[in-house]
């Protein structure tokens, strides 16, 4: 019972949604369709739960074993809490509750999480400044067509390049934006997106028809 409940019950669920493409909604597939899209919400609702409760057990165990860099741990715990808690609480007990504007919540979203990601990818930008020259040297044609395109399109992005690819006759930006951005590589996306959907829908029926079997823990 413990195989044959999650499977069947993940055929079901699998083949419902899948079926449902075909049919509207005042059919009986259809409001299964639409039972089963309230359901997806509301299980994703407590896994969110569960990833925050797991969150706060692994970090609670370190702190309390006292583990390699304990006290990043605290405060991982209080940015959950501090910022969990006041957004869960009814507004009508204090303005500073709950998550509009003038709240705790929103309070520490704009003046500390913001910041800190801005900080995070303004130093993404020089690794990835690292990264780009060692991987873009003309080593060969393909490596200086990769070089040139890069180069280009990286100047596109920016004002200060765009104004100087503009002092070339023939457009260069609506040229990069037209053949290099809209052409290959729209091609080169639709490819990798074909791909990934080929994947998703190879790995959805492995779980609908219960050959992958580790959402239960088995191989």
């Amino acid at each position: 019972m413990r195989t044959t409940v999650p499977i069947v019950t993940a055929f079901i669920a699998g083949f419902v949604l899948v079926v449902a493409f075909f049919f509207r909604g005042s059919t009986l597939i259809g409001s299964l369709r639409d039972e089963f899209t309230a359901w997806i919400t509301i299980i994703g609702g407590f896994t969110l739960a569960l990833g925050v409760a797991s969150i706060i057990r692994v970090n609670w165990t370190a702190v309390a074993r006292r583990k390699r860099d304990w006290p990043y741990k605290i405060l991982t715990l209080v940015a959950v809490l501090g910022m969990g808690i006041p957004s869960v609480l009814p507004v009508s007990w204090s303005s500073l509750l709950g998550n509009t504007p003038g709240s705790i919540y929103d309070w520490l979203f704009e003046y500390m999480q913001k910041p800190m990601m801005a900080t995070m990818f303004a130093t993404l930008a020089f690794y990835i400044a690292s990264a780009a020259y060692r991987a873009f040297r003309a080593r060969s044609p393909e490596a200086t067509l990769l070089l040139v395109t890069a180069t280009l399109v990286m100047l596109w992005r920016v004002p200060m390049g765009e104004a100087f690819l503009n002092l070339f006759p023939g457009d260069v930006p609506e040229w990069l934006n037209t053949y290099v951005m809209g052409g290959a590589n729209m091609a080169v996306q639709r490819g990798i997106i074909i791909g990934a959907a080929l994947g998703a829908a190879s790995m959805s029926l492995r779980l609908i028809l219960g050959i992958e079997r580790m959402y239960m823990g088995k191989g």
